[in-house]
């Protein structure tokens, strides 16, 4: 479910008191470990961590308008979800998260974008924040440009969208 909040204090003010408690925290870690350079905000209905245009004027290729995401905070439905964009453009990265989750002995509800969970009780906080302090702007955005790939038309795109499209 997607918020219409414009701001970070608006959306969490619209959660239920535990969700925005779960929330808040793993939000205060996240801030807590923010490499310089990046900002947060809202982003397609969530709190979003991203790259500002001042530094990556390119934007996210899927739509350049809105700043290069590197994680989200969201409050679905049927749960909570941190969206940690930044480990899935490199595998050792999404490798290293996997492996310190499970040694903080939670259980590890990770769909393809993201790790749902109920209850703060249900987070490796630390791993997130840990995950987060991981990613040096400059780092990502390297990390990111070699993700992408220029299409017969010219426009960057994900290798793997790239290679479906000359199927």
């Amino acid at each position: 479910m997607q918020s219409k909040a414009t701001t970070v204090d608006a959306y969490l003010a619209e959660l239920p008191e535990e969700r925005r408690e779960a929330i808040s925290a793993i939000r205060g870690v996240i801030l807590k470990n923010l490499p310089r350079g990046y900002e947060e905000g809202m982003q397609w209905g969530m709190i979003g961590y991203y790259v500002p245009h001042s530094l990556y004027p390119a934007g996210y290729h899927c739509q350049p308008e809105e700043p290069l995401p590197v994680a989200s905070l969201a409050s679905q439905k049927n749960h909570m979800a941190f969206y940690g964009l930044g480990l899935y453009i490199n595998e050792a990265q999404a490798r290293w998260f996997v492996e310190e989750w499970k040694k903080a002995g939670k259980k590890l509800d990770m769909g393809k974008s993201c790790v749902r969970f109920k209850t703060l009780d249900d987070v490796a906080v630390d791993v997130i924040g840990r995950a987060i302090k991981r990613l040096p702007v400059e780092q990502y955005i390297e990390q990111y440009e070699r993700q992408l790939t220029t299409n017969d038309s010219g426009k960057k795109v994900s290798k793997k969208r790239a290679a479906k499209e000359k199927k």
